[in-house]
């Protein structure tokens, strides 16, 4: 994580933590932390706002290239620069093939905090009927057939080693990409794409190296700066989101192996 997304982040969620205490305190101040009045309420409140959009504004990061050669992957023939970037690994003690599998089998029943964490980020009423989607998706559905069926464009596939999807975060007026050679070709201003692996590495022991990268480009400074602010405030739940992710992925590779 670079310089300014890990203050952006840090701003951001000390914006938001102490604008929510703020605004909470507004109906019954909590004398404990300080906070005796209605009006130090709307101050904390205030303080927490102005941490937010300090963050919001704060420079967002230059495209920087792909990691040197050496460990090729598929996902760097579609992002070979990016200016946003998460990157999570886990070890697994099962075959490539098991674990590929797992990889295109996982459900998210059995990622720990996915609904919870994707209903912060598109908060719905209970009961209520919701598209599915990767932010909605129904419980025994495999979660990358659940995102191939709902926006994400499958952008190349190595048995046993590596797949790569697409999406894109910001959409200018142009249609959406369905194929890899027009989501790769995209490039006009307004749009910022996003391209997540899943890359699967054996190890001398018989075991595997799975990791998973997000990356994203914008096209233009207006949908990076949009973007980045957007990034500051996701990226701690997206970061557990992928580490849970992967731990379900090793769960039932490992189980699959005995």
């Amino acid at each position: 994580m670079d310089g300014w997304t890990a203050l952006g982040v840090l701003l951001m969620d000390a914006g938001l933590l102490t604008l929510a205490v703020g605004l909470a305190s507004l109906i019954k101040p909590p004398r404990r932390l300080g906070i005796a009045t209605r009006r130090r309420a709307v101050a904390v409140a205030c303080a927490g706002a102005a941490l937010s959009c300090a963050a919001a504004v704060l420079p967002a990061p230059l495209a920087r290239p792909a990691r040197a050669p050496g460990r090729a992957q598929r996902i760097d023939d579609f992002v070979p620069a990016y200016q946003f970037h998460e990157r999570h690994e886990i070890r697994i003690h099962a075959a490539p093939r098991q674990v590929f599998r797992a990889i295109k089998t996982v459900t998210a029943e059995e990622i720990s905090l996915f609904r919870t964490l994707t209903w912060l980020r598109s908060p719905r009423l209970p009961g209520r009927p919701v598209r599915e989607s990767i932010l909605a998706p129904p419980p025994a559905k495999p979660i990358l057939d659940v995102a191939t069926a709902s926006g994400f464009v499958p952008l190349a596939e190595e048995p046993d080693r590596e797949i790569v999807l697409g999406t894109l975060v910001i959409l200018s007026r142009h249609p959406a990409p369905g194929d890899p050679a027009s989501w790769q070709a995209l490039t006009e201003p307004g749009n910022a794409k996003a391209a997540i692996n899943f890359l699967v590495e054996p190890e001398p022991d018989g075991g595997c190296r799975l990791s998973t990268e997000t990356r994203v480009f914008a096209t233009d400074p207006a949908s990076r700066r949009r973007f980045a602010a957007y990034w500051r405030i996701i990226l701690p739940g997206s970061a557990l989101i992928r580490v849970e992710w992967l731990r379900a992925i090793r769960h039932r590779a490992e189980a699959g192996s005995t």
